[in-house]
């Protein structure tokens, strides 16, 4: 069954309604200059750039008092790279398949070009991109999914991730499926609703929906082992008429990267407070050891995904033919706003935002990034869990001993929060508890080592040492708030 997504069609409508002179980068009375910065509040892969950014507001306290920026919150990257042609906005942060649309739309003509300068976070594994369906859902792989609607935002990382994943299923997203295009909250209404049968998106809404009880996660993007990331793009001809403002903006995204993680449990809630998003969502994807790795560097592997992308979404999207990736990457603006070890950074993938510290319960410290996670209780700070076998046992510490049947089952969460149960495999007395590993479609226990009961298992994954960690979600609920378990590659 066919439903052509016009994928590129929107920008264009959009830039159509767009006409007249730029009203960014023009001087204002007073002599104050106008800054527009295009962000997507909750796609919180960006947030170094957007929705983070803005709140600590650094960006205004560089470029001080002779510049105003203006902030454009979006659902996606299309209207961002729509009102970037019409000269509407000056900097602007996307995913990678939208980051290739902009290029496409962009490159034609000089006066309206871009440049990709930054990075804010990525996953080398895919995990940021998801496939999620309703919690009573039949379907157990994405093959299942074969003559359904499945929502996707046109052209986005989650439509990418989508396509390439369900021909690796052995489905053809032309004629085996019908894929619709959304916005993400439209989609995940219709995911609700049951006018759609999948929901394919990126950062945070399967998150979302999965953390709420409406969605149950399907296909994790890290099984295609192809890296996914978002980042900054300026209009080049804005940034050679104000160099101190690229200039301000990517030391201003130095500084909030920093912030993130030097600070994740504030920067989390700050996020959550601003956008409306649980605080344990938001800190799944961006806390130590999350999903994400927020690095501003332009790395190889990414620009090396970026041309693995192009073929895929050239068959995706309405008209668009490539991207020139020497032209449209450009690292001298954050080489200098970096300083001397951009190329050893550049060239690193060790993730810095690693879980620390010494795990309470079984008194040793945490040094292995693969399997280390965190306990979050309410009214608490997070504590670290040296291993999965650790996080149960503190997890069983805080509720009493475990049954033979379940795990613990979680205390009222706080109002307006759902209770769900804990996903483990349960330790009693000194038994070694079993990890369990989520594939697509199933879920597979390792060889039996020890006695050990199960329970509602939820599957688990984050980042490892390289920024390679899986991207499926995990949540022990306890107290209201989430112990994270991230386990590395599988």
């Amino acid at each position: 069954m066919r439903a052509p997504m016009r994928t590129l069609s929107a920008a264009a409508a959009l830039l159509t309604a767009l006409t007249g002179c730029s009203l960014s980068g023009a001087a204002e009375s007073g002599g104050t200059t106008t800054v527009v910065i295009g962000y997507q509040s909750k796609t919180i892969n960006t947030v170094t750039a957007g929705t983070l950014l803005r709140s600590l507001g650094y960006l205004e306290k560089r470029l001080g008092p002779k510049y105003r920026v203006e902030w454009q919150d979006h659902d996606t990257g299309a209207p961002i790279t729509a009102k970037m042609v019409a000269g509407k906005i000056d900097i602007g942060s996307m995913g990678d398949y939208p980051l290739l649309i902009n290029a496409a739309r962009t490159q034609a003509a000089e006066t309206a070009r871009t440049e990709l300068i930054s990075i804010t976070g990525y996953n080398l594994r895919g995990g940021l991109n998801m496939v999620v369906v309703p919690p009573a859902s039949p379907a157990k792989t994405l093959a299942d999914l074969k003559g359904t609607k499945i929502s996707a935002s046109a052209g986005s990382a989650g439509h990418g991730t989508l396509v390439q994943a369900l021909e690796k299923a052995g489905l053809d997203p032309a004629t085996d499926v019908q894929i619709v295009n959304h916005q993400p909250p439209v989609g995940a209404s219709q995911l609700e609703s049951g006018g759609v049968q999948g929901y394919a998106q990126f950062v945070a809404w399967p998150g979302l929906l999965a953390f709420q009880g409406k969605g149950r996660l399907l296909y994790d993007g890290s099984a295609l082992g192809v890296p996914t990331f978002h980042g900054v793009v300026v209009r080049r001809a804005y940034a050679a008429e104000h160099p101190e403002v690229v200039d301000a903006f990517l030391r201003a995204q130095i500084d909030a990267t920093k912030y993130l993680h030097e600070h994740p449990l504030e920067a989390a809630e700050s996020v959550a407070k601003t956008t409306g998003l649980p605080g344990e969502v938001v800190y799944l994807y961006n806390g130590p050891g999350g999903i994400s790795t927020f690095d501003v560097t332009l790395k190889q592997p990414l620009r090396a995904a970026h041309e693995h992308d192009v073929p895929y979404l050239k068959r995706i999207g309405d008209g668009f033919s490539g991207v020139d990736l020497d032209r449209f990457v450009n690292d001298s603006y954050l080489r200098k706003a970096y300083g001397p070890g951009y190329d050893a950074d550049a060239a690193s993938t060790v993730n810095r935002a690693a879980v620390t510290g010494r795990d309470p319960v079984c008194g040793e410290q945490v040094t292995d990034p693969r399997t280390a996670s965190e306990l979050w209780v309410s009214g608490a700070t997070t504590r670290p869990a040296a291993t999965p076998t650790c996080l149960l046992r503190q997890v069983a510490a805080r509720r009493g001993r475990c049954g033979r049947r379940t795990c613990p089952t979680p205390r009222p969460a706080p109002a307006g929060s759902p209770t769900r149960r804990c996903g483990c495999t349960t330790p009693r007395g000194g038994e070694r508890p079993l990890p369990a590993l989520h594939h697509p479609g199933r879920r597979r226990r390792l060889p039996r080592r020890a006695p050990a009961h199960r329970a509602g298992l939820l599957p688990g994954g984050g980042q490892g040492r390289h920024g390679g960690g899986g991207g499926a979600m995990s949540g022990q609920r306890a107290g209201g708030r989430a112990a994270r378990g991230k386990a590395g590659p599988a």
